[in-house]
């Protein structure tokens, strides 16, 4: 999930529509309350949409009130941990797609049909997967945001390039053009990429076919020892090395940030996140500034990327959970996907992308880390930023350094967790 500007949230927060609430009426009727916890980002960014979805499911469901939480980042997860030991959860939480695992595997969730929900045959693959445990479905795809390449168009146009490449090796070999033409730039790099940016370089990985872990038989088995995912990694130094001058990025993670090299002119494009572009702070270069979907080897097709964003999911211990589910598909209906679309997100199927807009098309081909309980200590313990420093620095070969991550990371994942 991509970084946001949170604030805290205020204590009244949590109090508001904690569980479900039933009262009898004059008439004798029960009435019911849905409670539904959203982030923030949904009333400020598209408070239309969560209107219209509670007024379809009210309508459907005679004497139900749908009662939205609106939840911060930096507080979502410990109230709704709160909620947990207290046994009131709300009926519908939302999740980064980064924080579901934990509280999948411990059976926080409640499992899903995915033929219950629109276009769950065309989900995004990234976003799918971060809502699958062993696997069985415990999340809906929300929304996505991808990563891109945002590049200064008028470097590119000085060296002679006139359109976005359609290929790996035509990329390649656009940066090389621009690299020649600004060496004289101290400190400049045609694409800025550091050895740790390990999300780039597994993006070559999964290019390639290849994977970071797989379980099998019971336990965890790193792959990217594989022989496809060998491939991608030795697409990624054969990058890496031939775009000169090379990166200035260092390998242990101390280097700034790439919007803030390229805001300072010392390079002509960045890998990541979309909002990248919104964090560049030089606007003399803003002008100039456009996005394109990183190439794949194969002619004609987007590189696989990693993918932010957001679930829904359904608390076990929810009395409701049929109508939770209700809810969620009218929330994730086509009309409602496709305005989420109009308000500057990826929807969260295929078939609703948006030929020739850059975000979308970046997210068709999507990939995520292994739903592992453990992979939260595989990035802790650097093991994917050690085989890039050792690959890319030459101490190992691709295949010792590949060999040597894969044995760690089956390691870790396959320890009881903590």
């Amino acid at each position: 999930m991509r970084q946001r500007l949170i604030a805290a949230a205020s204590a009244a927060a949590l109090a508001l529509g904690v569980g479900v609430a039933t009262a009898s009426t004059a008439l004798g009727a029960t009435s019911h309350t849905l409670t539904v916890w959203l982030q923030v980002d949904a009333q400020n960014g598209w408070p239309q949409l969560v209107t219209a979805a509670n007024n379809q499911f009210e309508s459907q469901n005679p004497g139900w009130t749908v009662n939205i939480d609106y939840q911060q980042w930096s507080t979502h997860l410990g109230n709704f941990n709160a909620t947990i030991a207290g046994g009131n959860e709300p009926d519908v939480i939302e999740m980064g797609n980064t924080e579901t695992t934990s509280y999948m595997a411990s059976g926080a969730f409640a499992p899903l049909n995915a033929s219950q929900f629109p276009n769950s045959s065309h989900w995004l693959g990234g976003l799918k997967a971060s809502g699958t445990y062993m696997g069985k479905l415990y999340a809906v795809p929300y929304y996505a945001g991808s990563r891109v390449v945002t590049y200064r168009a008028d470097l590119f146009k000085k060296a002679g390039i006139k359109k976005a490449p359609t290929s790996l090796a035509q990329m390649q070999a656009d940066l090389v053009k621009v690299g020649k033409k600004e060496k004289k730039v101290k400190g400049f790099s045609p694409l800025y990429v550091g050895g740790e940016d390990w999300y780039t370089a597994l993006s070559f990985v999964f290019d390639h076919h290849g994977s970071i872990a797989k379980y099998e038989h019971g336990k965890w088995v790193g792959t990217l020892d594989s022989k496809n995912s060998i491939a991608g990694l030795t697409a990624y130094l054969n990058f890496f090395n031939a775009t000169e001058p090379k990166s200035t990025a260092k390998l242990d993670g101390t280097s700034p940030y790439a919007y803030t090299v390229y805001s300072e002119g010392k390079t002509a494009a960045m890998y990541g996140p979309a909002w990248f572009k919104g964090s560049v702070t030089n606007k003399k270069y803003l002008a100039d500034t456009k996005q394109m979907v990183m190439p794949s080897y194969v002619k004609g097709q987007p590189m696989p990327g990693f993918l932010g964003g957001s679930d829904l999911a359904i608390p076990a211990k929810s009395s409701d959970q049929s109508q939770a589910a209700q809810w969620i598909a009218d929330y994730t209906s086509t009309t409602s996907e496709q305005g989420l679309q109009t308000a500057g997100n990826i929807p969260n199927a295929t078939n609703l992308l948006t030929k020739g807009d850059v975000n979308d098309e970046a997210a068709a081909q999507s990939w995520f880390v292994p739903q592992a309980v453990n992979w939260v200590e595989v990035e802790n313990a650097n093991i994917l930023k050690t085989l890039l420093g050792d690959m890319l620095t030459g101490q190992l070969s691709v295949k010792q350094a590949a060999t040597t991550a894969s044995e760690n990371i089956a390691q870790t994942l396959n320890q009881p967790a903590s």
